[in-house]
């Protein structure tokens, strides 16, 4: 028997490949793809040739800990260009104190050294000499006073401050530092930033060279009721003639004083002729409540804003790419404007959210370029409507619908089998005729493809007729029409990556991933988002052990969820007499947020140093952040909520904890 040859060995060089054996700058470009902040991270302990090129590529960076440790700050990225200062310590106070302020202040660094806030500011500009977008924390003007004259050449800036406004300052002094010393600014951000209306235009007439740089402007703040009056706005738009993106919250309620009108919105066209996107929204419909189910959609008066200011709007800005006009005032028979102006004179439009907007599906149908659209308290809108709008606009990517009584399940889908194969992200809320399983139901033609969703929890046990033959033929006709398409009908949501629900205060999450139709499997799911809204004074105590939090542990890539009880009632009422623990409702809610593994978690709302320990018992939590819409207690207040020393012991006690 003959015996077979041995195969020749392999190649020297092909048992000792290594990815390190890749030139620099390939290696260089390979690392410097990378996105997420862990995996970079990870990436930078390989070895100390991966750490170097790491920290060489990184072009982004948040600092977190407490500007008293100066000495940790890392100096090795040098080429960060979005510095976020707006997550450092002290809390309470500016970042850059001003030594007056430390003598008065309970509050103490413990060096000398990093009390002088020309010396933090230097310290960070050597750290961070390529800094061109910077966001901090501005208590007060100081912040800016003592950083900016580091950064001539800042491009963007994004200011947050979520303590009152001081007082005492002049009209415009907030801004007055940063205009003057970034005149190549290009980009500014105050929609987390509290501040009275009339502070902005006098800062931007008074530095005319930096607000003619100004090509984006975010003035769309939800921390104020207090819109931008008429005036106001022509204002900024005047001092601003270079403007290509501008967002604001608005008073359009037409007994206000000086509300936005229709010669506003032509006037701010002819000011600001180059625009790509505007977003001009009432106040108060940025506070995010949900609205009435039984509301017929029509508010109480015509809004100042009629169809043919918006035609002439249009008509004004042939390069517009996105509009927004959310008014809560009724806007009725608009259709034609859209009509008569696409896609003749905005040959570019790819973004449309209209609110209080009646009488508008054919003009929307026009808009042949649209892959954004959002639809809020349109009175008049139908499922024939959804048809015309999908068959009109095949390239919708986005598509949100809020408060449209006459929506049902059969528009729904059909609008989503014409759809299936652009449509991804669907928000449908306040929808009285969708419950959550016909919701979800609709969306089966697409429910392998969709990424994002919102959708409102309402346990509705009143199922549809199951004699309606019209209904069941229709569901078979789109059943069939989508499989000529997609060959995998499976019931897994296998691309939805973020999910946000509304739910009412009482009612528990378990059903949303227990019932038939619901979101049993999702193995792509990363975020959650969770909105409880009501008056908890109103229900009898929980009687079930929890919330239903647990139920998440089945989503395995779950990484970050943010739970807001902001717009629950009764949260002190319901505490126990006498007990200075949580109350029945806060453990309701936060009942199984231990079982999640991996999790960055978010809460929104008043916080209690006793709330805040109860955090600590949390096995997996890495980190807690006393920011977005938390506005705390004044000093002198003797209630529990976290105070500046308060919030230091809980830092100091989340450090020492062994991290898993």
């Amino acid at each position: 028997m003959e015996e077979e040859p041995e195969p020749p060995a392999p190649h020297p060089a092909a048992q000792e490949t290594h990815i390190n054996e890749l030139p620099d700058a390939i290696l260089s470009t390979i690392i410097s793809l990378i996105s997420n902040t862990r995996t970079r991270n990870a990436t930078s302990l390989v070895c100390h040739k991966w750490r170097s090129i790491e920290r060489s590529t990184r072009t982004s960076i948040s600092l977190r800990g407490n500007v008293r440790d100066l000495f940790r700050v890392p100096t090795s990225f040098r080429s960060v260009i979005h510095l976020d200062l707006s997550n450092l310590s002290p809390w309470g106070h500016s970042l850059l104190h001003d030594s007056n302020d430390l003598q008065s202040s309970s509050y103490s660094l413990s060096s000398s050294s990093s009390s002088d806030p020309d010396l933090i500011a230097r310290f960070i500009h050597l750290a961070f000499p390529s800094a061109s977008s910077i966001s901090l924390y501005a208590r007060d003007p100081s912040a800016f006073l003592h950083l900016s004259p580091h950064y001539p050449s800042l491009l963007h800036a994004k200011l947050l401050r979520f303590h009152q406004r001081p007082s005492h300052l002049p009209l415009g002094s907030d801004f007055k530092a940063l205009l003057d010393n970034c005149l190549n600014l290009t980009s500014l951000d105050l929609s987390c930033f509290y501040f009275w209306t009339e502070d902005l235009p006098p800062a931007l007439q008074s530095s005319p060279a930096a607000a003619a740089s100004l090509t984006t402007l975010d003035l769309l703040n939800r921390l104020s009721s207090d819109g931008f009056k008429s005036q106001e706005l022509l204002a900024i738009s005047f001092a601003c003639p270079n403007l290509r993106r501008l967002s604001a919250s608005c008073a359009f309620h037409p007994r206000l004083v000086d509300p936005i009108s229709s010669d506003t919105l032509l006037s701010l066209s002819s000011h600001c002729p180059r625009l790509l996107a505007l977003v001009l929204a009432d106040a108060f419909s940025l506070s995010g409540g949900r609205g009435n189910l039984d509301d017929e959609g029509y508010a109480q008066e015509d809004a100042l804003v009629g169809r043919v200011a918006v035609e002439g709007l249009l008509a004004s800005l042939p390069l517009l790419e996105e509009l927004c006009l959310d008014l809560r005032q009724n806007v009725r028979d608009a259709g034609p404007a859209f009509e008569a102006a696409a896609p003749s004179k905005c040959p570019n439009f790819r973004s449309l959210k209209l609110g209080q907007f009646h009488g508008i599906y054919m003009g929307i149908a026009a808009c042949k370029g649209l892959e954004q659209l959002s639809i809020v308290n349109s009175a008049d809108l139908t499922n024939d409507g959804l048809v015309a709008i999908a068959r009109g606009c095949p390239r919708l990517v986005k598509l949100e619908i809020h408060g449209c009584k006459h929506v049902t399940e059969a528009g729904v889908m059909t609008l989503a089998a014409l759809l299936w194969s652009t449509l991804i992200d669907v928000r449908i809320s306040c929808c009285k005729n969708l419950c959550t399983t016909r919701l979800l139901r609709a969306l089966t033609p697409i429910r392998d493809r969709i990424q994002r969703l919102h959708i409102d929890c309402i346990w509705e046990d009143k199922e549809r007729n199951n004699n309606n033959e019209e209904d069941r033929e229709f569901d078979d006709f789109v059943i069939v029409k989508k499989c000529r398409y997609s060959t995998d009908m499976g019931r897994g949501w296998k691309r939805l990556r973020y999910l946000s629900i509304w739910i009412p205060v009482g009612e528990v999450l378990m059903p949303l991933v227990e019932r038939d139709y619901c979101l049993e499997s999702c193995p792509a799911l990363e975020e959650t988002y969770i909105k409880v809204e009501g008056d908890c004074r109103r229900c009898p105590k929980p009687t079930p052990w929890g919330f239903g939090l647990s139920s998440l542990e089945r989503f395995p890539n779950l990484k970050k969820m943010s739970m807001d009880c902001g717009e629950v009632d009764g949260y002190a009422l319901t505490a126990p007499m006498g007990e200075m623990d949580l109350s029945l409702w806060e453990r309701f809610y936060l009942s199984g947020v231990g079982r999640l593994r991996g999790l960055k978690l978010f809460i929104h709302g008043t916080a209690h140093e006793h709330f805040m320990n109860f955090l600590l018992n949390i096995p997996n939590l890495r980190d807690v952040q006393l920011r977005d819409d938390y506005y705390p207690a004044p000093e002198n207040d003797m209630s529990t909520e976290m105070r500046v020393d308060s919030c230091s012991r809980f830092e100091a006690q989340l450090n020492r904890r062994p991290h898993p």
